[in-house]
C-alpha cells in the first residue's frame, strides 16, 4: 500500500509541477504580449505627438532629408521639404543648406540636386548648398550630412522632413553624434487620416525595428 501510494503521491506532484510549469510559460507569455502591445501603443502616440515638436532655434545648418523625385522633379512631398528649409535659411535660422537623397530609380538626377535646383531659384546663393547624393535612406542620409557638416565646420543644424518621419530621424541623428533641433514641414503634404495612417504605421514599424537594431546590431 504505502508503495503504490507513494507512487500516486509522486504522480500527483509530478502532475502539480508541470501545471505550475504552463501557467509560469502562459503568464509570461501573456506578460510579454502584453508589453509589446503598450510598447508599440507607446511609440503610435509619440511618434505622432513628436511630430508637433518645432525647435526654431539659431543653427550652423539647416539639413532637409530627402523624398521622391519624378523624372528632374521634387514630389510634392519633397517640395513641401525642400521650401521650409528654404524658409528658415532665409529668415536667419541658418547660413547653409545641406540636402540629402541619392538618385532613385528611373529618375534623372538626384534627390539633391533636385533640391539644390530649387532653393538656387529662390535666391539662395549656391555657396550656402550642400549636398549628399549617396543614399535614399534615413540613416545613411544623416550619415553623409554628418560628414558634409565635419568637413565644413558645422556643428549644429536645424533637422526638415515631415511631421510623421520626426522622431525617428532625430534619434537617428542623436546616435551618430548629430546635434540636432526638429523642425517639421508645417505644410505636409500628409493632411487627411487616410494619408497620415499608413504613414504613421510605417514609421512605428521602423522605429521600433530600429531600437531592436540598437539593441542587437
Amino acid at each position: 500500500m504505502r508503495t503504490r501510494r507513494s507512487a500516486y503521491e509522486k504522480d500527483c506532484v509530478k502532475d502539480a509541477m508541470m501545471k505550475y510549469q504552463k501557467l509560469i510559460i502562459r503568464s509570461f507569455i501573456l506578460l510579454a504580449a502584453a508589453g509589446i502591445v503598450i510598447h508599440v501603443a507607446y511609440v503610435f502616440i509619440s511618434v505622432y505627438l513628436y511630430g508637433y515638436k518645432n525647435d526654431l532655434v539659431k543653427a550652423d545648418a539647416v539639413i532637409v532629408l530627402g523624398a521622391a523625385v519624378d523624372g528632374d522633379k521634387p514630389s510634392p512631398v519633397f517640395e513641401e521639404r525642400i521650401n521650409h528649409g528654404v524658409w528658415l535659411y532665409q529668415n536667419g535660422f541658418a547660413n547653409k543648406l545641406i540636402f540629402t537623397g541619392g538618385i532613385g530609380a528611373g529618375d534623372e538626377v538626384s534627390e539633391a540636386a533636385a533640391a539644390k535646383a530649387i532653393a538656387v531659384s529662390q535666391g539662395v546663393p549656391t555657396n550656402d548648398v550642400l549636398i549628399e547624393e549617396q543614399s535614399n535612406i534615413t540613416q545613411g542620409n544623416l550619415e553623409n550630412a554628418k560628414r558634409i557638416m565635419d568637413d565644413n565646420g558645422l556643428s549644429s543644424a536645424l533637422l526638415v522632413s515631415d511631421p510623421l518621419h520626426m522622431k525617428r530621424a532625430i534619434m537617428i541623428g542623436n546616435d551618430i553624434g548629430l546635434t540636432l533641433y526638429p523642425s517639421p514641414t508645417p505644410t505636409t503634404m500628409y493632411i487627411s487620416w487616410g494619408s497620415k495612417f499608413p504613414f504613421l504605421c510605417r514609421e512605428v514599424f521602423f522605429y521600433i525595428g530600429y531600437e531592436i537594431y540598437t539593441i542587437f546590431g
